[in-house]
């Protein structure tokens, strides 16, 4: 049962990480290509928000391998 769990939890929070960047960057090129002053500004805001969306993935499979191994 453990397996089963940690594959779904890995497998969810990989979907999720994945639509939460692809939101992410459609959001920065749509706004990018209204205000090109700001790009520089957005590029940083963009990736520090990548990092923490992508932590999310990791973290759950850190559990995974847990909930494998207890």
């Amino acid at each position: 049962m453990g397996l089963l769990g940690a594959g779904i939890a890995a497998g969810l929070a990989a979907i999720g990480a994945a639509l939460a960047n692809g939101y992410l960057f459609g959001k920065y090129m749509e706004s990018s290509a209204r205000q090109p002053e700001l790009e520089p500004k957005l590029k940083s805001s963009a990736l520090m928000m990548f990092a923490l969306v992508e932590a999310l993935p990791i973290l759950s499979i850190v559990v995974a391998f847990m909930l494998v191994l207890k």
